[in-house]
């Protein structure tokens, strides 16, 4: 408290200052690679699930400064700018991005926890079906186990497999290797889609805008007044649905989730860190 009061508050402090340039340097830098060089940063420094080849441990920081469009990295900063200004004034900037990065590691966590769950899943439902291979076992493989990690170009695979395999019986064993082979691929493809973005942070720092000034209101849509505290269990609740009844839309709703789970309990430590200290 004394930090804000004596600092004053400044409307783009330090940290979410740099934060915001860093972030638009990684977004130029995507960009002008692919563009100058046919080189894709995500590659590298997007966030892939630890079976891929393209996994590296670094990628649970560098992930948080890669985004996918203008729309995505926009409106991140948009919001990291309107709710973290006020916490770091607030925290100061050395526990605000303690905060950013925690909330940020801990969204890609959970994330890789529940990729983990239906990558690991799906294998064994794949392992299941090498035992006894057949066209009528692969639609219910396809259609039920696969269907998370199915496009419709891999769907038009798996149907032009099928279709050969119903029309040449001599070749049983054959297409029953491949069917398993294709099985093995689209899982494969699973592991290699990167996950990019501040999303996990923002949401975390939502979360504690709301937290700590549960009563403060937040213009939806710059009109519609809304208490901090019902902003934030809200939009926490929409985030949980649109995760389990995901239809693949491409957004990573648990690690939002993550974020505000890491953030929760980050803030909850911190309370009971200053009490005590009240207390000595």
């Amino acid at each position: 408290m004394n930090q804000y009061r004596l600092g004053g508050f400044r409307v783009l402090p330090t940290i979410v200052k740099n934060l915001i340039i860093i972030n638009i340097i990684f977004y130029i830098a995507t960009l002008a690679f692919r563009s100058a060089f046919g080189i894709d940063l995500t590659d590298y420094l997007g966030l892939y699930f630890f079976k891929s080849e393209k996994f590296h441990f670094y990628q649970y920081v560098t992930y948080m400064f890669m985004h996918g469009d203008f729309q995505h990295i926009f409106f991140n900063m948009f919001a990291l700018w309107m709710f973290g200004n006020v916490l770091e004034n607030y925290w100061g900037p050395k526990r605000f991005l303690t905060f950013y990065f925690v909330t940020g590691i801990g969204a890609a966590i959970v994330h890789t926890i529940v990729i983990g769950i239906d990558y690991f899943g799906i294998q064994a439902a794949i392992n299941a079906y090498a035992e006894n291979p057949n066209p009528e076992a692969f639609v219910n493989l396809v259609q039920s186990e696969l269907s998370s990690v199915l496009t419709s170009e891999k769907v038009a695979m798996a149907n032009s497999l099928l279709n050969e395999w119903q029309m040449n019986f001599a070749n049983n064993s054959e297409y029953a290797i491949q069917s398993v082979d294709m099985a093995q691929s689209f899982l494969a493809s699973r592991a290699n889609i990167a996950t990019v973005g501040a999303s996990g942070a923002v949401y975390g720092i939502l979360l504690a805008f709301g937290m700590m000034f549960p009563n403060e209101y937040i213009y939806l849509y710059f009109f519609l007044p809304m208490k901090a505290k019902w902003f934030v269990l809200g939009y926490g609740l929409i985030e949980l649905v649109s995760g389990v009844l995901s239809t693949g839309d491409g957004i990573a709703h648990f690690a939002h989730l993550g974020g505000m789970i890491f953030g929760f309990f980050l803030i909850k430590y911190w309370k009971k860190q200053d009490i005590n200290k009240w207390q000595m």
